[in-house]
């Protein structure tokens, strides 16, 4: 990254659960697009989040046992919110989400940029 261009730490925001139907395979080739958009945003000099990386293990820790249990419920969406009040800015990838989606309104909302593809990331060319 040029020394003209300011690192952003931007959340990757996408579909986890989303249209999968529960199945784990397809959940976790959701979770592979988040961290490949991640990964490019790192190479583009920027510090890339998502929800996911922060909370699964929290969510283990707590003694989660399914998706959608009450310790997973506790902790998934809240910690998306949360790390979405502290980033410079979002990249919303993926299909249909409501969970994304309102990480996107949450940008939207206090005027922080969302971009929908890397390459509209500053540095993300």
């Amino acid at each position: 990254m040029d020394g003209e261009r300011r690192s952003l730490m931007i959340l990757v925001a996408g579909p986890y659960r989303s249209g999968t139907g529960g199945d784990p395979v397809r959940i976790a080739a959701n979770m592979r697009a988040m961290n490949e958009a991640a990964l490019r945003l790192f190479r583009a000099g920027h510090l890339p989040i998502t929800g996911e990386a922060l909370a699964l293990p929290l969510i283990e820790t707590a003694g989660s046992t399914a998706i959608g249990d009450p310790a997973f419920d506790e902790i998934f969406h809240p910690m998306g919110e949360r790390v979405a009040r502290r980033c410079d800015a979002c990249l919303r990838i993926g299909g249909p989400s409501a969970g994304a989606d309102a990480m996107v309104a949450i940008f939207e909302e206090s005027g922080r940029p969302v971009y929908y593809r890397v390459e509209d990331v500053p540095g993300g060319e």
